[in-house]
């Protein structure tokens, strides 16, 4: 900022000299000629400084906003990304529910299955104690298994067993 006051308490500073200095920097002779952004336009009777230092001013404006745009792009891809990520995450989700809903149901057979087991085992041994029963009374009283089978109502598989098959 000093030196900019400085040029303006200088009193020898040349105007028309500072334009051709730009001018010979600058690619081109006319403002016509440096491509603007569509939303300004040159005022009618402005010096060639104050259209330079415009023009300045809008492309460093116009570079910025095209910085945040691109940021706004990365944004929508961060987010498309992060979209497709959540997806992911929800068929994970839904996959590990099915495997959860598997694992129970094969939990639950297999629990049905051994509680049969243990009832057709309670069966199978209150069965033997029964045949083991009349085995001690067929020694002892009568010998027939139609008499056997009028003395007794036996549960089970023991009511499919005759004596004449376990002898």
């Amino acid at each position: 900022m000093a030196s900019v006051e400085q040029l303006r308490r200088r009193e020898g500073v040349n105007l028309v000299q500072l334009e051709a200095d730009i001018a010979s920097v600058r690619p081109g002779s006319s403002l016509a000629s440096i491509a603007l952004p569509d939303y300004v336009e040159h005022t009618e009777g402005v010096t060639r400084v104050g259209a330079l230092s415009a023009e300045a001013v809008i492309r460093d404006y116009e570079s910025a906003a095209k910085e945040i745009e691109a940021m706004g792009t990365e944004l929508i891809d961060a987010a498309q990304k992060c979209e497709a990520l959540t997806a992911q995450v929800h068929d994970a989700i839904a996959f590990m529910r099915e495997t959860a809903a598997g694992y129970r149901e094969e939990g639950r057979k297999i629990f049905k299955r051994i509680e049969e087991c243990a009832l057709f085992t309670e069966d199978v041994r209150k069965t033997c104690e029964q045949v083991k029963r009349r085995m001690t009374e067929v020694s002892v009283g009568p010998s027939s298994d139609d008499e056997l089978d009028q003395d007794s109502e036996l549960p089970g598989i023991a009511a499919k067993v005759t004596m004449s098959e376990v002898k």
